[in-house]
């Protein structure tokens, strides 16, 4: 019997229809299927790490049917030949399923549907020698999804749900998801493209590529198929002592001497501070990377007092280089700008119009981080603020730009993830070894460079902060554990409307238990600013400390930020668990508790770590909420030290000084009380 499919190191391949098909076991339990046109595969690893080299597997060739075992997972690969009466030839095709070594099935390719003559593997030659893609598999009947990291729907379960893959402002499209049917899926594509999880089929699509690529492994629960994506991709570094306080931040701190004020204050009143942020136009001109001296005459004495305090000092940096920036020629001569395929060379005009640094280009990177280390890092300033991560043009026109490694539309994904890289590289080279960076924006992959992302620049209302509960539990599942947003929003709050305050009351609570507590936003009325011969510098928004919307709010944000403190060690816990586990920091109930099929389909309820379960408040002028409790744990209220069974939903007081917290399985009797 001719053999249909031939080994390939430790694993298979298969040619014909004009394509080359690779499966390689990918990990423990796991494949990276490839294919491409007319052509050998290409090594391109955009996230994923190399190919273990403890790497196990089987192979069994049967004619036409070959099976390849990794682990748990079994993969099934079938041709079949036919004499097409239409073209006058016979025409062969390869089918690929996936199931568990036990039988259990887990996830296969759409089925031709017979006269249809549909294919799942769709790659379509472009002018220029790209290819278009459809990738579709059949959709299995009631499967649950979540993870593709952070889109602003307020959505859970991903079943039924249409997602465009790219980035924008409080949009980071992370393409990995976690299925209730034992698989983890990731799309190693950083092309802008669409997945559709409908009902009858299930379909990735990239613009432009130059093959088919994706990763597949097989688990018995989200937590295992959570590390296993981790140890695929790599796991998050420690985060280091900082993160696991308070972060204070505003738009913005415009002068030297304000920002020491904030921080004096908090010792003053004994709040713990563990970060402080100086945000954007601290800078002479967009893109000059440094501090403008007539507002920062003395950053190192600043940033030696805030040590003294125990305070770190982060700053923000932009991708954007305005033209008027000292560094604009040299780095339009040396090609390190991205570059507008047609009209005028300008992809933002915000203060001036400016140009994305190509963040794909190594010598870019190279160039931005010296810049910075030159400018911020002599002073010991070792957090920054990588803001405008995905990066945000002036119009999503991602067919308009081109990078070093390709034209937008292709790559484009990839940037925030090569943007933390650049940070996590020099810092790592410069010695340090704790690296945590703000960032807007991530990939697949990012997690590994030390990013800590936040949910843009979303407005104060309450449908946004309910949105952010998903949000941070679909980053989390989507393999990104440090994840933060604005306390507050960004937008549009004013600090003396009684409406607002009720709002950011119920948001700090939320922030107290997200991975990073962090408040920031845009405050109104705003605070009007200028050099000293009068010329215009970028308007700062109000107050927005937690002593500047009344004694009242006060009092229950000072409760919120020392129980933050409380949870110290148990953070502590949970961050080191991300980082040699891979487990989520914000985790959905699933993750844990993956039996209880409620569960699956909760998204406005979440665990902080394995023990702590948090039902934010998320309507206005609500004193009580329903709080469904998993089955398979006993649930301490963390407010009355009431004990509850799982498996059932009880209603719960809670006043405007009160978030719903529950214990599970007893622990952490010290918080009982505490709120």
């Amino acid at each position: 019997m001719q053999q249909a499919f031939e080994k390939d190191g430790l694993g298979l391949r298969w040619r014909g229809d004009g394509t080359t098909l690779s499966v390689q076991p990918w990990g423990k339990d796991a494949v990276r299927v490839r294919s491409r046109l007319m052509a050998d595969v290409i090594e391109s690893n955009w996230a994923l790490l190399d190919q273990p080299e403890d790497q196990e597997s089987s192979v069994e060739l049967k004619g036409d049917e070959a099976v390849l075992e990794v682990g748990s997972l079994r993969v099934i690969l079938r041709q079949t030949a036919m004499c097409d009466g239409k073209v006058g030839y016979e025409t062969f095709h390869c089918s690929i399923s996936f199931e568990k070594t036990d039988g259990t099935p887990l996830l296969r390719e759409r089925d031709r549907g017979g006269s249809l003559d549909l294919k799942a593997r769709d790659l379509r030659p472009v002018l220029g020698g790209d290819i278009s893609l459809t990738m579709s598999f059949e959709s299995p009947e009631e499967e649950h999804l979540w993870g593709m990291g952070q889109y602003q729907e307020g959505i859970g379960d991903l079943k039924g749900c249409t997602l465009e893959l790219a980035h924008r402002n409080s949009q980071a499209s992370v393409p990995f998801v976690i299925s209730s049917k034992g698989y983890g899926f990731l799309w190693h594509n950083p092309a802008i493209g669409q997945v559709s999880f409908s009902s009858n089929v299930t379909q990735w699509s990239a613009e432009r590529c130059d093959q088919l690529d994706y990763w597949i492994t097989a688990g018995d629960s989200p937590r295992e198929i959570s590390k296993a994506y981790a140890a695929a991709t790599g796991f998050a570094p420690m985060m280091p002592e900082h993160g696991l306080g308070f972060w204070q931040c505003k738009l913005r701190y415009w002068n030297q001497e304000q920002l020491l004020e904030v921080a004096r204050e908090h010792k003053r009143r004994g709040l713990p501070l563990d970060v402080i942020v100086i945000d954007f136009f601290h800078w002479p001109h967009m893109g000059d990377y440094r501090f403008e001296e007539e507002f920062w005459p003395d950053p190192q004495a600043m940033v030696d007092e805030l040590h003294s305090m125990g305070v770190e000092l982060m700053v923000s940096v932009w991708t954007q280089v305005a033209h008027a920036s000292e560094n604009w020629d040299e780095l339009k001569k040396n090609n390190l700008l991205a570059r507008a395929e047609r009209g005028l060379d300008v992809h933002m005009a915000f203060q001036g119009p400016s140009a994305f640094i190509d963040m794909t280009n190594p010598e870019a990177r190279k160039f931005i981080w010296e810049k910075c280390k030159e400018n911020y890092g002599k002073y010991g300033i070792k957090i920054f603020w990588l803001d405008e991560a995905e990066p945000e043009y002036g119009a999503y026109d991602f067919d308009n730009y081109r990078y070093n490694a390709g034209p937008n539309v292709k790559v484009g994904n990839i940037y925030p993830q090569n943007y933390a890289k650049a940070f996590y590289d020099g810092l790592v080279e410069s010695g340090t070894d704790d690296v945590v960076n703000l960032l807007r924006c991530a990939w697949a992959g990012s997690q590994r460079y030390g990013a800590l992302v936040w949910s843009g620049d979303i407005s104060s209302t309450w449908k946004d902060l309910r949105c952010q509960v998903a949000a941070g539990i679909h980053m989390g599942a989507a393999g990104i554990p440090w994840w933060t947003t604005d306390i507050g929003g960004f937008h549009d709050g004013v600090i003396t409307d009684p409406k607002f305050k009720e709002l950011l009351i119920r948001w700090f609570q939320f922030g107290a238990f997200c991975p990073v507590m962090r408040l920031h936003g845009d405050r109104r009325p705003v605070e009007e600013v200028s050099a000293k011969d009068g010329s215009y510098r970028l308007p700062s928004g109000a107050e927005n400390e937690l002593w500047s919307f009344g004694d009242d709010v006060y009092a229950v944000l000072e409760k919120y930020i020392q129980l933050r403190e409380k949870l110290r060690d148990y953070m502590r816990d949970v961050m080191l668990e991300a980082h040699e586990e891979g487990q989520p920091v914000m985790r959905g109930l699933f993750q844990e508790f993956p039996l209880d099929e409620k569960c699956w389909s909760i998204s406005d309820q979440y665990l902080l770590g394995g023990d702590i379960l948090v039902a934010p408040v998320l309507e206005a002028a609500a004193t009580s909420r329903s709080v469904y409790l998993p089955a398979g744990a006993s649930w301490t209220d963390a407010s009355t030290g009431d004990k509850h069974e799982g498996g059932q939903s009880i209603d719960v007081e809670c006043p405007l000084d009160k978030i719903p917290v529950f214990l599970r399985d007893n622990t952490h009797s010290e918080l009982v009380g505490m709120f």
